[in-house]
């Protein structure tokens, strides 16, 4: 478990769905997340005339990862100007930058390439910006600051709600206990049960074809997508999971992996036969 932090954040307008400014009170980085409907507004802030660091997020089209642009700028209110205009794919801006000033162009430059290789790294977001670029050539003491910066500024967005750098498995090993199995109709599914969601491994393997009942629905439509993103690769009658992928509950990690209708709590199971269900929804009291 790591060390506790104290995060304030502080709403300008009083909104909570409106600008919001995030901060670990003991360090100078405040991660600023504006809705794009208010960028404006922000635009006439004093936090937008400076360094800084941003991210613009929102929805993917034909996937269900959520998608990210990852950008550094001296001219806050030229650059995301223009992305209001080029881009349309985000809703939030989010805004990293120095309470006291004190970012510079070179902390920038190397912050948006590690930006860009730690998000592709997590595997969360799907990634606008094409390809990390090279590393910039940044002195030992400053990649030292920045790596801190990145640190904090990794809490805060995620915070905030935008977990942009944490893997959707944890980053860690994984051991065979944590591991729930689905191997309805000759699949061979392995997952893992987060405080997110139920994330299906990479190497897992389902089925191509969907089944009758659903042909033509939204469930059909929904394998489609992950299809479509190369999430799901065909491999003769099978599908292979290309990257482990969270998905919103155990049952459509079930659906994704079998092609049909399931109940996710049951089609999930330990090694030893026992149901996602027996071990996560079971009485505390029993």
């Amino acid at each position: 478990m790591g060390a506790g932090k104290t995060i304030q954040i502080y709403l300008p307008d009083g909104d909570p769905r409106g600008i919001r400014i995030a901060e670990i009170t003991t360090r100078i980085v405040q991660v600023i997340e504006v809705p794009r409907s208010l960028l404006p507004s922000f635009l006439q802030m004093p936090e937008a005339r400076q360094v800084a660091l941003y991210f613009l997020v929102g929805e993917s089209v034909d996937s269900d990862e959520p998608r990210a642009y990852i950008g550094q700028t001296g001219d806050v209110v030229s650059r995301l100007g223009s992305h209001q205009k080029s881009k349309d794919f985000w809703d939030r801006a989010l805004v990293l930058i120095s309470k006291t000033n004190s970012l510079t162009q070179t902390h920038a430059l190397f912050l948006e390439w590690h930006c860009l290789k730690a998000c592709q790294q997590a595997g969360r977001y799907a990634l606008d910006n094409g390809n990390a670029g090279t590393k910039p050539h940044t002195p030992a003491p400053l990649e030292a600051d920045c790596l801190e910066i990145f640190e904090t500024g990794s809490t805060l967005l995620a915070t905030l709600g935008h977990p942009l750098f944490d893997p959707v498995a944890g980053g860690k090993e994984t051991l065979d206990e944590e591991v729930f199995y689905c191997t309805a109709a000759g699949t061979k599914g392995r997952g893992l049960y987060t405080n997110e969601g139920f994330v299906v491994l990479q190497g897992s393997v389902g089925r191509l074809d969907n089944v009758k009942s659903i042909q033509g629905t939204p469930v059909a439509a929904f394998r489609q997508r992950l299809l479509d993103a190369r999430i799901l690769v065909p491999d003769g009658p099978r599908v292979v999971f290309s990257k482990d992928h969270l998905f919103r509950s155990p049952s459509m990690a079930a659906i994704a992996i079998v092609g049909r209708t399931c109940n996710g709590w049951l089609a999930w199971k330990t090694a030893d036969g026992r149901t996602l269900d027996e071990v996560n929804r079971r009485d505390p009291a029993s």
